[in-house]
């Protein structure tokens, strides 16, 4: 067994945000942890089957009309997503090629992983984490660090430690809906897809004359890159909360009763193409878009990623769609960047306000942002990006034995850039 327990920086969670954060401080020289709860990397896309990757680019048009397209998450992104075409995947990329990446990637730059790790406990002094504990086959585990980046998505380490969060939106602490991803096989996809003008209005249909209990207005259904096979990402759960397990629990079994309803309509109306479909496959887990945020130096907000500010402290950028799927029940609204257009997020998004934790940073979804700005950074390339800036940070501010909040954002900004990856300045 591992007995050696200090670290320079440990990092909880292993989607993509976490392992770009924890890459990247090992390229900085940092001794470095990687916890995970499950038994594989990859987070929201080997847990709860996330796919494909949602847009990270833009198009850029010169003086002569000439149109050239220009990405927005680079850096290890970039580094993941080639590894990934030398496999034969693409923005639609295959789970399992996913995790042995991430494997390789992280054990490559030095990281110890380990597996089958949940936090269980935070021992705190004044403004600074001392020490993180989790829950293992071998009982509780200790492990002391100098810097500590949260990458859980749901804040769980923030949290833990008594830093300020918000739930979901202001108003009413309601999030975006839980979503269980789950792949059916045995389609003629070809069939199926030249008919979508007779299954969506049909479910509009059936919707309307509650036979679904699922809210959601239409069905969202994208080509798996296997012959025969599709993936969904339409059951909906409404009103749960992502943070409460006993909620988690009644939103995964109630989605798995959705997707029952679903197979049982393609049958009853003779689908074209879904004749002889079979549900082969339910995510692990059910997907959560939103959850707790940091509530930091910084809270950014939808209405400064309308104005597509470009910050001081940037230190990634994006242009997803504001896309807010109803925490109440039907209707999806999308607010779309103009062509050529982008946002910047600042470093101080990614930090707790001083009083709170001098050394913690946060990277992912649970950023501070508001519930319309999260609807925008929640995307996994955007995850990576903050992921691999909460990495450097935590390099940058134990080389020099201050707080983040005084780590130095240009050095930050400098190994960024070098190392490939995209400010957006």
């Amino acid at each position: 067994m591992e007995t050696n327990r200090k670290f320079d920086v440990i990092v909880l969670g292993g989607g993509f945000t976490g392992c770009a954060a924890a890459i990247a401080a090992a390229r900085q020289g940092m001794k470095v942890l990687l916890l995970e709860a499950s038994g594989y990397l990859g987070g929201a896309a080997s847990n709860c089957l996330i796919f494909p990757f949602m847009r990270y680019s833009t198009t850029l048009t010169d003086r002569d009309g000439n149109k050239t397209q220009h990405i927005l998450s680079r850096g290890i992104f970039t580094e993941l997503v080639d590894e990934l075409k030398k496999r034969g995947n693409g923005h639609c990329f295959y789970d399992e090629d996913l995790k042995v990446v991430l494997d390789e990637k992280t054990v490559g730059a030095g990281v110890q992983v380990l597996f089958h790790a949940t936090l269980c406990g935070v021992s705190k002094k004044g403004a600074r984490i001392e020490s993180v504990s989790v829950a293992t086959k071998a009982g509780v585990l200790t492990f002391e660090g100098t810097m500590f980046v949260d990458a859980t998505g749901d804040a769980d380490l923030t949290a833990a430690a008594g830093v300020p969060t918000q739930l979901g939106r202001e108003k009413d602490n309601l999030c975006q809906p839980m979503t269980l991803c789950f792949r059916v096989a045995n389609v003629d996809k070809k069939t199926f897809f030249a008919n979508r003008n007779m299954w969506q209005p049909l479910y509009r249909e059936w919707l309307a004359a509650g036979k679904f209990s699922n809210p959601r207005e239409d069905i969202l259904v994208f080509d798996y890159p296997i012959e025969g096979m599709l993936h969904f990402n339409t059951t909906r759960v409404v009103k749960h909360n992502p943070v409460d397990p006993f909620d988690v629990t009644k939103a995964e079994m109630e989605a798995r009763r959705q997707i029952i309803e679903l197979m049982d309509f393609f049958r009853a109306n003779n689908i074209p193409g879904m004749e002889r479909a079979q549900l082969v496959y339910s995510a692990p887990s059910i997907g959560v878009r939103e959850s707790r945020m940091l509530v930091g130096e910084y809270v950014l907000d939808g209405e400064t990623l309308l104005s597509c500010k470009k910050f001081d402290d940037a230190i990634a950028a994006g242009n997803y769609d504001i896309d807010i799927h109803n925490p109440e029940g039907s209707g999806t609204s999308h607010h779309f960047f103009e062509e050529g257009t982008w946002y910047t997020i600042p470093f101080r998004s990614l930090i707790p306000k001083a009083a709170d934790c001098e050394n913690l940073l946060v990277g992912g979804r649970c950023i501070s942002v508001d519930h319309e700005a999260q609807a925008s950074i929640r995307i996994m390339p955007i995850c990576c990006t903050t992921g691999e800036a909460a990495g450097v940070g935590a390099a940058v501010a134990a080389k020099a034995g201050v707080p983040v909040q005084r780590a130095d954002v240009g050095e930050i900004q400098r190994i960024l850039t070098e190392s490939g990856a995209y400010i957006g300045l």
